[in-house]
């Protein structure tokens, strides 16, 4: 599925139902003789629900959502039933499934007790405290007015409920859930909404005449959404709004005084560095590129490596076959890149609750798109992002330090809302590009690595549904397992066979936990890859960052400012930024000592670290300054 689908797909089939958190009494769960265990996300079985009719037909009938309701809660019930499932994210989904039918038939009691089993399994303090807000003020508001009042009477309930529940809660603690949640609402429109279902899953329930699992609970999603949350999109803005004006305080940003700036005056050794991304803007970073002097760019091979004008590194497109050109060409999509460059600067400024003219520019273009040109709009805006992404991962990486050379090892992401079919052959081309690309970086001495992708069995499966292959859902999970079997292998041999350079790979944005969902390289355990989640411009977990035991440090990964194609300068967050933080230290060590070894660097980095605690938890925080100085301490004892 295109990224940018999944992430918008999540935000609306989440954060109107249960609140700003995307994740008498309920009856406790049946508990059998004996559950069975269940240690991965593939171990669930896969539930479809055959469908006849168009998917906005089938959202606009409250007989036939009823139906379908009816068969995801058996399927849920039973699955919590027969399993034992110990992993906070998947449970949160299944009961936030639950909760979506009991709000559709406005099962009050049944409602607030999953709002509660949500609540105890979320870990992050401003998740538990914002969980269930929006259910709680509209049931309260519901009782304000009694059952025979006009509708506009509920509604000036709701925003008077909404205002008195949201502001008693910690400003500090949930400033960034509001905002982020405000500036997600208004972008929303049924008319978007209505363009995703077109352009998104009627085109997969063409092919297989069914919906998976998860389509089938996205589907109950956003027909609560039309029908209970759309009406109220207004009053929920405004109340955030004055929220954001009352309240209205930067946190500190502890990330100025942390950092660490290298001089060309110091003793430093060049180091290479290996940007295994989207693709670089090479004319932004003229004097800190690896250039192979055997090659020229007059399309031939002309050292015979099997790559064609690899002058400062290598490409391979989205079907996993080489090609040329460390940026993707963006052909016929040039022309409107500037004004699509722009919005992908408004989605992110939207997030973060800036009142910037680009953020103003899409929210208004989003809210008036006609459902039948969602599907241009959202895959230009994926292009944009891919397009862009390299290049600022790039500029995070060599900020500060001079001694830094990037090599690009550009691979590509498939922005169509169609995407490539992952076939075993397309497997097997994975795997041979990501044991071709280390060992490309290996034979030219890179000594740090950045990774900021991930890849899941889903991605293999979302393809199937979208290209009609398979007879079944099981025979597509089949498919997909021996699929991301070739590449999990194909990666993981790739980063072991290079144990003299250090990989550092981003955890991801899914607010999961990346060993149990075996999301690859996050859920590696090597000793040269050092796994990195996002902390925001104050040094807390911010609500999107995975986590897990294999995530080992957490660095800035909100609002990074670093430069996109062209040479102009925007802010991104995520852990895909967090992770070339982390980088661009390592890279500053090894420039520092180039005797370090990947073990050893990962070591001074987890020494130099903070210990934070989140919750229950406790995490490493990333403090360059300290680790450095660590580092020259060292250096000058011999």
């Amino acid at each position: 599925m295109n990224r940018l689908f999944r992430t918008l797909w999540i935000v609306v089939t989440a954060c109107f139902v249960i609140g700003p958190a995307i994740t008498g009494a309920y009856a406790a769960d049946p508990q059998p003789a004996e559950k069975i265990k269940i240690t991965k996300l593939d171990d669930l079985p896969q539930h479809t629900y055959p469908i006849s009719i168009k998917i906005s037909e089938l959202i606009k009938s409250k007989a036939k959502m009823a139906e379908l309701a009816k068969k995801v809660r058996a399927d849920v019930e039973s699955d919590l039933a027969t399993y034992e499932i110990n992993d906070a994210t998947t449970l949160k989904n299944m009961y936030g499934k639950l909760l979506t039918i009991e709000l559709i038939e406005d099962n009050e009691k049944a409602a607030v007790a999953l709002v509660e089993k949500i609540r105890e399994l979320e870990d992050k303090k401003a998740g538990k405290l914002t969980t269930g807000l929006m259910t709680y003020t509209m049931f309260a508001a519901r009782r304000d007015v009694g059952p025979n009042a006009d509708y506009a009477a509920y509604k000036k309930a709701f925003a008077r409920q909404l205002a008195e529940r949201a502001g008693k809660l910690p400003w500090d603690v949930v400033q960034d859930v509001i905002q982020e949640t405000k500036g997600r609402l208004e972008i929303f429109s049924e008319g978007l909404l209505m363009g995703m279902i077109e352009a998104q899953l009627q085109p997969r329930v063409d092919q297989t005449g069914e919906l998976s699992g998860g389509q089938a609970s996205g589907v109950l999603g956003m027909y609560f959404t039309i029908n209970e949350r759309l009406p109220l999109k207004d009053e929920i803005i405004a109340v955030y709004q004055k929220l954001i004006d009352d309240n209205r305080v930067t946190k500190r940003d502890i990330w100025s005084e942390r950092a660490v700036t290298l001089s060309s005056d110091q003793a430093l050794t060049p180091v290479l560095a290996g940007v295994w991304d989207s693709g670089t803007d090479i004319a932004l970073f003229k004097d800190r590129l690896f250039v192979n002097p055997n090659e020229t760019f007059n399309g031939k091979d002309d050292d015979g490596n099997g790559y064609v004008d690899d002058v400062h590194g290598i490409a391979y497109d989205y079907h996993a076959r080489r090609t040329t050109g460390v940026l993707k060409p963006l052909g016929e999509a040039a022309a409107r890149m500037p004004a699509v460059m722009k919005h992908t600067k408004g989605l992110s400024d939207l997030q973060a609750a800036i009142d910037s003219p680009e953020a103003t520019a899409l929210k208004q273009h989003m809210s008036s798109l006609a459902p039948a040109d969602v599907k241009g709009f959202i895959e230009d805006l994926s292009l944009a992002g891919g397009y862009a992404h390299g290049t600022h991962v790039a500029g995070i990486m060599a900020e500060g330090n001079p001694a830094i050379r990037l090599l690009i090892g550009r691979h590509s992401y498939d922005h169509h809302v169609i995407p490539v079919a992952r076939t075993i052959e397309w497997g097997k081309r994975d795997a041979a590009k990501c044991r071709d690309t280390v060992d490309y970086f290996k034979k030219n001495g890179v000594r740090v690595v950045n990774m900021s992708w991930g890849e899941a069995q889903q991605h293999a499966e979302d393809s199937y549904e979208a290209n009609g292959i398979g007879e079944s859902a099981e025979e597509r999970r089949e498919l997909a397992r021996k699929v991301f079997a070739l590449q999990k292998d194909g990666l993981y041999q790739a980063i072991n066979n290079a144990p003299d350079i250090l990989f550092v790979c981003a955890a991801g944005n899914a607010d999961n936990d990346v060993e149990f969902d075996e999301y690859i390289a996050s859920s590696f355990e090597l000793p040269n890859l050092l796994v990195v989640g996002a902390v925001d411009q104050a040094g807390e977990p911010t609500d999107f960052t995975s986590f897990g035991r294999t995530v080992q440090v957490y660095g800035n990964g909100f609002e990074v400012e670093s430069y996109v194609p062209g040479g102009e300068r925007i802010k991104m967050s995520g852990t895909s930024m967090a992770s070339p933080n982390v980088a661009n230290l390592a890279a500053k060590l090894i420039a520092m000592d180039p005797t370090l070894t990947p073990t050893k660097v990962i070591e001074l980095i987890k020494s130099g670290s903070d210990k934070k605690e989140a919750g229950e938890n406790s995490f490493l925080l990333l403090n360059p300054k300290k680790t450095v100085d660590m580092l020259q301490r060292i250096m000058k004892k011999g």
